[in-house]
């Protein structure tokens, strides 16, 4: 049986980029996710002080949430939890990469860096083959033997 949670956290790990949003809002902006090496239950991003995200979550926790569709990692999800801001110059400087660096001009030192931690609650998933060949195999076996191909399974979770 699939731990379907960890199953969760090791595609994330993979997400290039999500939307990100609040959920009293219901506009979503693109957002590249990250986690933490020793994970702590929370996805991570690096913002920019004039967000709209950054501006709304200046003063207190939101709802939000983050959509993914990614196939590189074969994950497919709606995720609903808490985000907040977070000064943390030791978790910025684990979590600080070549992505983030292209946005701000004076890298991680940039006064407009800003970090934002999301708190999943609950999500419904999908977790899709993500191998072509795999993929491939599962339909032609499906149709020479009439049966439904194995591409994946659905998960609803609760963290």
């Amino acid at each position: 049986m699939t731990d379907a949670k960890k199953d969760f956290w090791d595609r994330v790990e993979d997400v290039q980029a999500g939307m990100l949003g609040l959920t009293d809002d219901g506009k979503l902006v693109p957002m590249s996710p990250t986690l933490r090496k020793e994970r702590d239950g929370k996805i991570w991003f690096i913002a920019a002080a004039g967000e709209e995200l950054v501006k709304s979550t200046a003063t207190a926790p939101k709802e939000g949430r983050f959509v993914i569709a990614d196939a590189k990692s074969g994950l497919y999800a709606n995720v609903e939890g808490l985000l907040e801001q977070v000064n943390n110059k030791d978790i910025l400087d684990e979590l600080w990469n070549v992505v983030a660096s292209a946005w701000f001009e004076d890298d991680k030192q940039d006064q407009d860096v800003r970090l934002l931690a999301f708190t999943p609650r609950k999500a419904g998933a999908w977790f899709s083959t993500t191998s072509g060949v795999k993929f491939l195999y599962e339909i032609a076996k499906a149709n020479l033997t009439d049966t439904q191909p194995d591409t994946g399974y659905q998960a609803d979770l609760t963290f």
